[in-house]
């Protein structure tokens, strides 16, 4: 997911045990568990190769989230409580600090996940968090396909804010609306990224 392997690279599992200093069986076991998930695929008895990238799979990746993320905001502003309130302002204000030039923008990205599952955790579904969190990990193949744009980050970062504002004031149809506009605007982040790759 952060751009190390090209979409549809066939993986070398000897330049892999490698590079992450593993033997072969936990490399092994590691790596079905990313095609299990669908972050590899996995060839009859050759191998692994990185999943190759479209945009119709781009487009309904993003309307899932769309549907799925729109649905657990509204529960999670309905069923919150002030654990949960505290948990939001602490995610949030984890992701402000965060320096994203630092170690490629690792920290901002872990960060970036831990805020979205805090803002829909107590949606009161470990269903539909594991599969937003699926989505959110197949999004970001294509998000994370360029460079980091700062003025998209800026734009975004202030939605994070005005998220958690709404969340706090309870209008779960508020805060949906602009989850759904902040999808929008990450969409068109990653279609960018993937048609300068294809």
């Amino acid at each position: 997911m952060g751009g190390r392997f090209v979409a549809g690279e066939k993986l070398a599992i000897n330049a892999l045990k490698d590079r992450y200093q593993v033997g072969l069986s936990p490399l092994r076991e590691a790596l079905n568990r990313l095609a299990a998930y669908g972050l590899l695929v996995q060839e009859n008895q050759r191998g692994f190769r990185v999943p190759k990238l479209s945009r119709d799979e781009l487009d309904d990746i993003a309307q899932m989230r769309l549907e799925m993320e729109g649905m657990a905001l509204e529960r999670a502003v309905a069923n919150g409580d002030s654990l949960w309130e505290a948990d939001l302002l602490a995610a949030a204000h984890r992701l402000k600090r965060a320096d994203i030039s630092l170690d490629k923008g690792e920290e901002w990205e872990h960060l970036h996940t831990q805020f979205h599952r805090t803002l829909v955790a107590p949606c009161g579904s470990v269903w539909l968090l594991r599969f937003i969190e699926q989505l959110h990990d197949q999004f970001d193949r294509y998000r994370r396909l360029g460079p980091k744009m700062p003025t998209i980050r800026q734009e975004l970062d202030e939605q994070h804010h005005q998220l958690v504002e709404l969340a706090l004031q309870r209008d779960a149809k508020a805060a949906r609306e602009l989850m759904d506009d902040h999808i929008h605007k990450s969409y068109e982040v990653a279609l960018k990224r993937y048609q300068d790759h294809v």
